[in-house]
């Protein structure tokens, strides 16, 4: 789930007369090579882009609700004629914002100037209305280094460009509601800063120093196995879960802190899972946070989950997470109000959320009829466990019993019984796995959305329609089944649901 901290500008895109230049992390001298040449990376005016504004079918009214019978927040209005820097552009998130073929230009977040040239960055700062920032690294324990460099100084380094943008008109950063760390209760839509809601003991370049220390006392395998050792470390002595969520806030205080008078707005997710609607219901690009769970249980028939059934298990559709990002950046990309806006795009805040038990419940309702691999063995119903060691005993005896079985024997595991070298992979991968996940397998926390319900309501009807984003429409069973697993399956069949 890592996306690099490379990216690239390209030339703009026509979206109903709105221009998009667009950042991509990944290998940008493979795509250099196939798109443009090295010795002329300009900034192209337009090209051709399929537009993804495609209206819904129905929009829900729920009760105490009101709807704008304006034109609600502008959405069409603002998005014409604009441009926008979007970073991260290959990530899962940022292809449903961006569905078109675009042509990338070399840079680096994790350089200051964002490694452009002086040409490309003067031609890119002429012409941009909006930065959206979507790049960043997503692995829980990552490199302490790596998602310093990234997830906490990359925003400043995009914020100091943004400053020399003379046409820009908002900065919008994606983080991800779980940047708060270990929190109980609601959690409000507000900004993170050092010194204010984090800590004052947290210092940024004492964490650099820590990381360049690290990196210069260890070296091959060890160096990686001890720098993620250290974000871990680091993340859950200041509260946080792990090292992402961790380097997320970082970058959130640098933001706030860093922005001056310049208007932003701040992003924050749940899960981001398969799109409800758009491009198409199920679309899904690799293998997600609950597609493990899933696997474990449907692929590998390893039937034990560290968790508790009635925790709330946090998910959002992508295509909502995009759309209800539009309704922001329109909202506040006209005025020239130099705020900074906060929106927890979540669905534990309503009254249907989703829990934990009843992924696993609908996943086997549908794995018993649709199964993910031949067999002749029915899904045992998941056993949930509070505890570590009970869950680590009781999946080590089902890969045994297993084993047992591949090798025609039979009978119940025993304690004393070894494991093959590849029962003993499994073993470590789904004890890795859970240890990792387990702090949002007992998650009893809610998010405040309150921001996010009042721009929903300041939209229009035809804008709802076009650009809808309630999470109270959704049927969480129909979800899972009619449209999450498919994408799971289709992932895991290389284009195929089944």
């Amino acid at each position: 789930m890592t996306i690099t901290n490379q990216l690239a500008t390209s030339n703009a895109i026509r979206v109903d007369g709105a221009s998009f230049f667009s950042s991509f992390p990944g290998k940008p001298n493979h795509l250099l090579a196939r798109r443009l040449p090295l010795a002329n990376r300009r900034v192209q005016t337009c090209c051709y882009g399929e537009t993804s504004l495609k209206p819904m079918t129905h929009v829900t009214m729920h009760e105490t609700e009101t709807i704008s019978v304006s034109d609600g927040v502008g959405i069409v209005r603002f998005l014409k004629g604009k441009s926008y820097l979007v970073t991260g552009a290959t990530g899962f998130l940022a292809k449903d914002f961006m569905k078109s073929k675009l042509i990338p230009v070399l840079g680096d977040i994790a350089q200051e100037n964002l490694g452009f040239d002086s040409e490309i960055a003067a031609n890119i700062s002429d012409e941009i209305d909006v930065i959206i920032s979507c790049g960043g690294r997503t692995t829980f324990d990552d490199r302490y280094d790596s998602a310093l460099s990234v997830n906490a100084l990359g925003p400043g380094r995009l914020l100091s460009f943004a400053k020399d943008c003379k046409k820009l008109k908002l900065f919008l950063h994606y983080s991800t509601a779980f940047v708060t760390g270990k929190k109980e209760g609601k959690v409000p839509e507000t900004t993170l800063s050092i010194g204010e809601n984090i800590t004052s003991d947290l210092n940024i370049e004492l964490e650099l120093k820590l990381a360049s220390e690290a990196v210069r006392m260890f070296h091959g395998s060890e160096e990686n196995k001890k720098l993620k050792e250290l974000g871990m470390e680091r993340a859950q002595h200041y509260g946080w879960e792990n090292t992402y969520t961790f380097t997320k806030a970082m970058g959130e205080s640098i933001i706030h802190n860093q922005r001056g008078d310049l208007p932003v707005v701040i992003i924050r997710p749940s899960i981001i899972e398969s799109s409800y609607k758009e491009p198409f219901p199920s679309w899904l690009q690799g293998i997600r946070m609950s597609a493990p769970l899933i696997l474990a249980y449907g692929k590998d028939h390893i039937p034990h989950l560290l968790g508790d059934y009635q925790s709330y298990f946090d998910i959002i559709p992508v295509d909502m997470v995009v759309n209800a990002t539009i309704a922001a950046m329109s909202k506040h990309g006209c005025g020239n109000v130099p705020e900074l806006k906060l929106y927890n795009v979540t669905s534990t805040s309503h009254p249907n959320p989703l829990t934990l038990g009843e992924l696993m419940d609908f996943s086997q309702q549908h794995l018993l009829d649709s199964p993910l691999r031949e067999t002749t063995k029915e899904l045992d119903r998941i056993k949930f466990h509070s505890s570590i060691e009970s869950f680590t005993s009781s999946v080590f005896n089902t890969i045994v019993k297993q084993e047992r079985e591949t090798n025609n024997g039979e009978g119940e595991a025993e304690s004393h019984t070894p494991l093959s070298m590849k029962g003993k992979r499994k073993l470590k991968y789904f004890e890795s796995l859970a240890k990792i996940y387990q702090p949002y397998m007992f998650f009893q926390t809610r998010f405040d959305d309150r921001n996010t319900r009042s721009l929903l309501q300041e939209m229009s009807m035809e804008e709802r329609k076009m650009f809808g984003f309630d999470v109270r429409d959704i049927d969480w069973e129909s979800y899972i089944i009619k449209v999450h697993l498919q994408g799971i399956k289709r992932v895991v069949f290389g284009g195929r649901s089944s």
